[in-house]
């Protein structure tokens, strides 16, 4: 079996493929709580020859699904977790859930961990039908939406083993992703304080709610003197109740600092923390502060990369016409204007590949790995042009033609890509060599303290 062949394996049982990504679209779950969607790759795994192992680093849904052995060892990132209240009726135009307030799969995880599935199946077929050694590894990594998951892999060294390690990512763009996605860390800060009636005793009452947003003020003239890149959101979790007459007891809220590199989130962090901690002093509360969850930087490989460019070249891109270019574009006018008027509302081109350093707006825990490992990570077109993730329009997108497509697309992508790094040692060794030279050849520090338990974090993020 030659690469080309390995392809039309795949394009063959692409309703099959479908058909997975469709069921994990149907049953959306949340971080840490992805019974159905882990089960529904694992036993398609196992259906193909897979060895599978569950319960990584202490994750219930966390599994490594493992054939062959030997060297290399060829490492495929899937993910399945799905977002809250994101749920929408796939298919149309308008926004329109399915359950209100459900879940929905806004970043297109569906298809991430179904294409890297594929990419997984290609390369093991090519190695047996070949009769080659080597070890084939697709890792089912939960919560990668707030809670980390390959972090704390990571931090057992669940990706040791591995050579080398390719995944992909829905977008509205065939490209592969140069650049360093940002680290992050999520904490919750609460204030505890004392109530009393506002009215007829407020001397008597210790607000947490003005702790709180004395912190949010804080934190506004804090933005000035942070790296342009880094950014800090907030949600408030808890106003402290309903009734103004009431000076409120307690207050929190979940704050998500992102920025370059990991020791600039852990200094910003600390100027957080003295933030709330000043907060609580001038208003006479307690302040608490919880860890949460944390993610390092990516680092760019551009010897893995180049491979993958090469393969997106050379595998043939998805066409779209009749009803998929229908619901492309009746998607994209309810986008912002800009996005309104393009050539094709579906990507069929590749975008050049251009190496670079620069960071880019979002965070994944992919970074984690990429530590460990060499990684690369391609996008493939599975949403209309100027579609960003996380929006009901993403979820509609989900079980379409354009997207069934475009992640068979990138399966054939990652398995080419593994056909070539195998027999390509010295490339494989030149990205460890650019790893290294990156890290300044520092060991992996996970940015998740020790004592920070996945199950807390679990319950923590209920």
């Amino acid at each position: 079996m030659n690469k080309q062949e390995m392809q039309r394996f795949l394009s063959e049982n692409a309703a099959y493929y479908y058909g997975l990504s469709d069921d994990v679209w149907d049953h959306p779950e949340v971080r840490f709580t992805e019974k159905h969607s882990s089960k529904v790759l694992a036993d398609a795994l196992a259906e193909n020859g897979f060895s599978i192992s569950w319960n990584l680093a202490g994750l219930e849904t966390a599994f490594c699904a493992s054939w062959g052995a030997g060297k290399p060892v060829i490492g495929i990132l899937g993910e399945f977790d799905a977002l809250p209240e994101l749920s929408q009726v796939a298919g149309i135009a308008e926004k329109k859930p399915v359950a209100a307030g459900g879940n929905g799969h806004g970043c297109g995880h569906n298809l991430l961990g179904v294409g890297s599935l594929i990419g997984a199946v290609g390369i093991q077929k090519y190695l047996e039908e070949n009769g080659l050694p080597g070890t084939v590894m697709y890792f089912g990594c939960p919560a990668e939406e707030g809670g980390s998951g390959k972090t704390f892999m990571a931090r057992e060294g669940c990706f040791n083993k591995l050579d080398f390690a390719l995944t992909w990512h829905p977008a509205y763009a065939n490209a592969v992703m140069p650049g360093s996605l940002l680290a992050n860390c999520m904490i919750r800060y609460s204030f505890t304080g004392q109530a009393a009636h506002a009215a007829a005793a407020p001397e008597r009452g210790r607000s947490a709610l003005d702790a709180l947003e004395l912190m949010n003020m804080g934190i506004q003239f804090l933005r000035e003197h942070i790296p342009s890149a880094a950014r800090v959101h907030y949600a408030i979790t808890d106003t402290g109740g309903l009734a103004p007459n009431v000076v409120q007891a307690h207050a929190s809220g979940i704050y998500q600092i992102r920025a370059p590199f990991t020791p600039m989130v852990i200094d910003i962090q600390k100027r957080l923390d003295n933030i709330a901690r000043g907060a609580a002093l001038m208003t006479g509360t307690e302040a608490k502060i919880e860890f949460l969850k944390a993610t390092s930087n990516t680092v760019p490989n551009a010897a893995l990369d180049e491979v993958m460019y090469r393969n997106l070249i050379e595998t043939p891109c998805p066409k779209n016409d009749g009803p998929d270019r229908a619901l492309a574009e009746a998607l994209m006018k309810t986008q912002l204007p800009q996005q309104r008027w393009v050539e094709k509302p579906i990507s069929e081109e590749v975008m050049p590949y251009v190496p670079s350093d620069a960071p880019i707006p979002a965070s994944s825990d992919v970074g984690d790995v990429s530590w460990v490992c060499p990684v690369s990570q391609v996008t493939t077109a599975a949403w209309p042009v100027g579609t960003v993730a996380h929006s009901w329009q993403a979820v509609a997108c989900g079980k379409s033609n354009f997207a069934h497509k475009a992640m068979l697309y990138a399966g054939q992508v990652i398995a080419g890509s593994a056909v070539d790094l195998y027999h390509s040692p010295d490339t494989v060794q030149a990205a460890w060599a650019e790893l290294k030279r990156r890290t300044q050849n520092a060991p992996y520090a996970c940015p998740i303290p020790a004592q920070i338990d996945p199950n807390y974090v679990k319950e923590q993020m209920k």
